[in-house]
C-alpha cells in the first residue's frame, strides 16, 4: 500500500470541482450567488459558445478588497461566515467558500473588483500553478467583474462530457431565469454571442414583478395563475401558482425558493402535488413561483455542495402548511388568501321540481321595485343596461321567491343566471361580462365529491365490520408503527389492533374500500410511513379516488333535461363550493366568453 501523502492544491481544488462545477450553468450559479451576497442591484452576465469559451459576470455590489483578493481564490476562504452559530443561521446565498478556488482550478479566470473606498480596482489572474496569483491596478467602477474562459480546459476528461453548445446554454439560462425570479430587487441581463436576450429592470411593485414573470416565463404563466400570501406560525409561502386548468406536462415551471435560495426538495413536493391531487387533470404538472420564509434555524441547507437540497427539522409541520396554503388558495379560487379567508362548505344540492307561472315584465318589474332595496355600486350604469339588470335580477327573484332575498342578490353572482341548456349537457347562463357555458355533469360531480370529503373530515366515514376479522403479517417495527398510529387509522375507518409482534388484526374497513385489497394497502400505509413520516396519504388518495368515482356515478349524467329554476340552483351552489371551476379529475366545470371575445367572432366593430 502506497503512504498516505496530502494532496497538491491544484488536485484537491479540481476534485472539488467536481462536486461544484458540472457544467457552465454551475459556474454562472455561483458567479451570481456571490454577486447577490455583495449587495448588488445590476448584474449582467455575458455568456460565449454556451459559456465554454466565456463566461462574464459584471456586478455593482460592494466589491473585494486589494489585501483579499489572493484569499477569494483560496480553499474554504470566505467572509460570510466566521462561528458554528453562524452556521446554523445561514441567510447568504454562498458560504462554503469553495466556489471560486474551484473554478480557477478548471479554466482560465480573471477577477476584477474594486471597493467604494479604493481609488483604484484592482485585478487578480488566477495561476495553474502553485505560484501565487498575478495582482495588478485596473480600471474598473465599484463593484465586482469575473471572467471564465475555456472551462476543463485542463481537464478534457470532464470537457468531453459537455453537450452542444446549444444544451449549455439552455441549462445556463434556466439558472439564471430561477434567480432572477427569486430577487426582484435585482436588475439583470443576458447576452449570448454578442446578442443581448434579455433585460429585466429592478421590480419593486406587483405590475414590475408580474412583468418580469412575463417576461421570463411568458404571459401564458401569468394569464392562469392565482397570487398567493399565506402566513401562519412565523412561516410565510408568496407567490404564484397557476390554476389547475394551467397545467404542463413537465415539471419546467416549478420555481420554489425557501429563504430567497432556490432549492428542490421531497417533502416540498409531495406537499404541492397533494394540494393540486384533485384538481389536475391526468398526468399534469402544476407551475408555481413560490418563496418560502422562515427562521434559518428551522431549516438546514448545509446538506449538498451544491446547496440545492436543504433538511427541514420539522419536515411534517413544514408539509403541512405548505398543503394547507396552497390547497386553500385553490379552494377559494381568489387572489387573496389570507389566513383569515375558510373553505365554503359544499351545501347539499338537489334538483328541485319547482313549479312556475310566467307574469308580464311590468308586474315582474313591479315587485321588483317594492322595497326590495337594490342599488348600484359605484357610478350607475346607462339607463337601458340598467333595465336589463333589473329584469334580469327581478325574473330570476319571481322563479325562485324562497331563495336569497334580494339584498343578497345586490352584487351579481360569479356565474350569473341561466338562459337555457345546450343539447342537455350544457348550461348556458349570462353575467354582465360575456356567455358562461357549464358542463353540468362535471359540476355536479365537484359538489358531490366535496360533500363526501366534508364528511370524511367531519369523521363521519362508514365502515363495514367484517365477518371474520383480516389478520395481517407484517414486520415487527411495521406493527409497533401499526399500534402507536391506532387512532389516525380509526379516523380513516379502520378498526385494527396488534395480535402479535408481527401481525395485525382487523375488524373493519371503510366501505369505500370494499373489494380492495386491504393488505397490501395497509402495508404499503406502514412503509410509508416508515420511510417519510408523513401522514396516511397512500390511504386517502386511494379513498379521494375511490369518493371520486362515486361522485361520477351519482352525479346527473349527459341527456338529463334541466329547469331554468334547477339550473339556477346548481349554479349558485357551485359557487358555494370549494375548487368548483374543475370537477375531481381536473376537468374544467365551467368555460366563460366575454363580450369582447363573442364580439370578435361575429367581427363587430371592424
Amino acid at each position: 500500500m502506497p503512504h498516505i501523502h496530502i494532496l497538491p492544491p491544484l488536485l484537491a481544488n479540481q476534485i472539488a470541482a467536481g462536486e461544484v462545477v458540472e457544467r457552465p450553468a454551475s459556474v454562472v450559479k455561483e458567479l451570481l450567488e456571490n454577486a447577490i451576497d455583495a449587495g448588488a442591484t445590476k448584474i449582467d452576465i455575458v455568456i460565449e459558445k454556451g459559456g465554454i469559451q466565456k463566461i462574464g459576470i459584471m456586478d455593482n455590489g460592494c466589491g473585494i478588497n486589494k489585501e483579499d483578493l489572493p484569499l477569494a481564490l483560496a480553499r474554504h476562504a470566505t467572509s460570510k461566515i466566521q462561528t458554528l452559530e453562524d452556521l446554523m443561521n445561514i441567510m447568504s446565498l454562498g458560504f462554503r467558500g469553495e466556489a471560486l478556488a474551484s473554478i480557477s482550478s478548471v479554466a482560465k479566470l480573471l477577477l476584477t473588483s474594486k471597493t467604494s473606498e479604493q481609488d483604484t480596482a484592482w485585478q487578480l489572474i488566477a495561476s495553474f500553478n502553485e505560484k501565487a496569483p498575478e495582482l495588478k491596478p485596473s480600471a474598473h467602477p465599484t463593484g465586482t467583474t469575473i471572467e471564465v474562459q475555456d472551462l476543463f480546459f485542463n481537464t478534457p476528461a470532464r470537457r468531453k462530457f459537455l453537450k452542444s453548445e446549444n444544451t449549455e446554454f439552455n441549462h445556463l439560462e434556466e439558472v439564471v431565469r430561477r434567480i432572477a425570479l427569486s430577487h426582484f430587487n435585482i436588475a439583470f441581463s443576458l447576452k449570448h454571442n454578442g446578442k443581448l436576450l434579455w433585460q429585466v429592470p429592478v421590480a419593486n411593485n406587483t405590475l414590475a414583478q408580474e412583468q418580469r414573470l412575463k417576461t421570463l416565463l411568458g404571459d401564458n404563466f401569468l394569464n392562469h395563475c392565482l397570487a398567493i400570501d399565506f402566513e401562519r406560525h412565523d412561516l410565510k409561502l408568496h407567490g404564484w401558482i397557476g390554476l389547475p386548468t394551467h397545467s404542463r406536462s413537465q415539471r419546467d415551471q416549478q420555481y420554489f425558493y425557501i429563504n430567497g435560495r432556490v432549492v428542490r426538495d421531497k417533502v416540498v413536493n409531495h406537499a404541492i402535488a397533494q394540494a393540486y391531487q384533485d384538481v389536475m387533470y391526468g398526468q399534469r404538472h402544476p407551475v408555481f413561483v413560490l418563496f418560502f420564509e422562515c427562521n434559518p434555524e428551522l431549516v438546514d441547507v448545509n446538506v449538498h455542495p451544491t446547496k440545492h437540497e436543504v433538511r427541514f427539522r420539522e419536515s411534517q409541520f413544514v408539509h403541512d402548511f405548505i398543503f394547507h396554503a396552497i390547497h386553500q388558495a385553490i379552494a377559494q379560487g381568489s387572489q387573496d388568501t389570507a389566513e383569515t379567508l375558510q373553505p365554503k362548505p359544499a351545501e347539499a344540492f338537489s334538483l328541485p321540481k319547482t313549479e312556475y307561472t310566467t307574469s308580464s315584465k311590468s308586474e315582474v318589474l313591479s315587485q321588483s321595485e317594492k322595497g326590495l332595496g337594490f342599488r348600484f355600486q359605484g357610478n350607475p350604469p346607462p339607463k337601458q343596461q340598467t333595465l336589463q339588470v333589473r329584469e334580469t335580477i327581478a325574473a330570476y327573484q319571481h322563479l325562485h321567491p324562497r331563495e336569497e332575498t334580494f339584498a343578497s342578490l345586490e352584487k351579481e353572482p360569479p356565474l350569473g343566471y341561466a338562459i337555457g341548456q345546450l343539447h342537455n349537457t350544457f348550461i348556458l347562463a349570462q353575467n354582465s361580462e360575456g356567455l358562461l357555458i357549464v358542463d353540468m355533469h362535471a359540476a355536479h360531480e365537484r359538489i358531490i365529491y366535496e360533500q363526501m370529503k366534508q364528511n370524511i373530515e367531519q369523521q363521519q366515514i362508514t365502515q363495514q365490520k367484517l365477518l371474520v376479522p383480516l389478520v395481517i403479517k407484517v414486520s415487527p417495527l411495521e406493527a409497533e408503527l401499526a399500534e402507536q398510529n391506532q387512532t389516525a387509522f380509526q379516523v380513516m375507518g379502520f378498526d385494527l389492533d396488534r395480535l402479535s409482534h408481527d401481525s395485525l388484526r382487523v375488524s373493519s374497513i371503510p366501505t369505500a374500500l370494499m373489494n380492495f385489497n386491504v393488505e397490501i394497502l395497509l402495508q404499503d400505509i406502514l412503509a410509508d410511513i416508515n420511510a417519510h413520516g408523513l401522514k396516511n396519504h397512500r390511504l386517502q388518495n386511494i379513498l379521494m379516488e375511490r369518493l371520486g368515482n362515486v361522485a361520477c356515478k351519482r352525479a346527473i349524467k349527459t341527456n338529463h333535461q334541466l329547469t331554468i329554476p334547477e339550473m339556477n340552483n346548481l349554479l349558485r351552489t357551485m359557487e358555494k363550493t370549494p375548487r368548483y371551476a374543475q370537477c375531481n379529475h381536473g376537468r374544467p366545470t365551467v368555460h366563460s366568453l366575454s363580450l369582447a371575445e363573442i364580439d370578435k367572432l361575429f367581427l363587430r366593430g371592424r
